[in-house]
């Protein structure tokens, strides 16, 4: 038997659904833009409905295809395996600072906590990445950002510590260590954390471009973001020595490849997302100790 929408319902589902086309806009509005001639966009501004389509934009970013593949790939790399040894780490470091078994936890916690406060500055972090050979290798597009987040850790440490203390002392009970509490149960009941936590390093991780900046002179190693950053900068200043010197600057596009870029590296990690959704909105914890 079908049920009626009654008004209420349908007031939700309306706005829900104009809310949710209020956010996809902006991002159908960058692809639209990429594809549109420099001079439509320069006349008219940003338009959903371009005079004129164009490719030049995407022209210039895979102007070399096996440059772009392997930045790709580059960033792929160090996006995969940084957020796995990263989530390791936090991981780790959030069991034992929310286990009451720990003597020293509050003491850790406040150094964490300290320097999310203060930093070293640039100069301290370039010297010690130096010292430990982060230079012209794989590792300087990983180890640096290693580091992990202070605000992720606390977000696991909260997470874990709000598990109920009866798991942890059934383990112990049946003689179980501390690596298979954490492994086989506290962990697994962390995973909606977790699975947050892996999406905020991955989409670190695939936008960074200020290690490969610092820390790489190996054009083998750039990744996608310096790569794009590199092509931008560089159009940008013909842009304007055209303008000085009044030549036609509408022949480099200068504002769609903006768009082209934000869509090319955008969309890639947006594919993470679904897969990692169901772990926001389930609820693993509930149910976990009966009475």
């Amino acid at each position: 038997m079908k049920q009626r929408l009654n008004g209420y319902d349908a007031f939700i589902y309306g706005f829900t659904l104009l809310f949710a086309l209020f956010c996809v806009m902006p991002m159908v509005l960058v692809v639209i833009v990429s594809f549109t001639d420099e001079m439509m966009v320069a006349r008219n501004g940003y338009t959903f409905w371009p005079e004129k389509w164009s490719l030049d934009a995407y022209k210039l970013v895979f102007r070399s295809v096996d440059v772009m593949l392997r930045s790709y790939a580059i960033t792929i790399f160090v996006t995969v395996v940084g957020t796995l040894c990263a989530l390791v780490i936090t991981a780790g470091a959030g069991y034992a600072l929310s286990n009451p078994h720990c003597a020293l936890r509050n003491t850790l916690s406040l150094y964490f906590y300290f320097t999310m406060l203060f930093s070293g500055g640039v100069v301290p972090w370039f010297i010690i990445c130096r010292q430990l050979g982060l230079v012209n290798n794989i590792g300087a597009l990983i180890v640096p950002s290693l580091m992990f987040n202070p605000f992720n850790m606390f977000l696991t440490r909260n997470y874990m510590a709000g598990l109920p203390p009866s798991l942890r002392e059934s383990a112990m009970i049946d003689g179980a260590s501390e690596l298979t509490t954490a492994a086989r149960i506290i962990i697994p009941l962390s995973t909606p954390v977790l699975a947050a936590v892996t999406l905020f390093y991955a989409i670190g991780y695939w936008n960074d471009w200020w290690n490969a900046i610092m820390l790489v002179e190996n054009s083998k190693l750039f990744t996608l973001q310096y790569m794009l950053f590199k092509l931008q900068s560089e159009v940008s200043m013909l842009s304007q020595m055209q303008h000085v010197s009044s030549a036609n600057a509408s022949q480099l596009p200068s504002e769609t490849l903006k768009m082209a870029t934000a869509f090319a590296t955008a969309v890639p990690i947006l594919f993470l997302y679904p897969f990692l959704q169901k772990y926001f909105v389930r609820g693993l914890v509930m149910g976990a100790v009966k009475g």
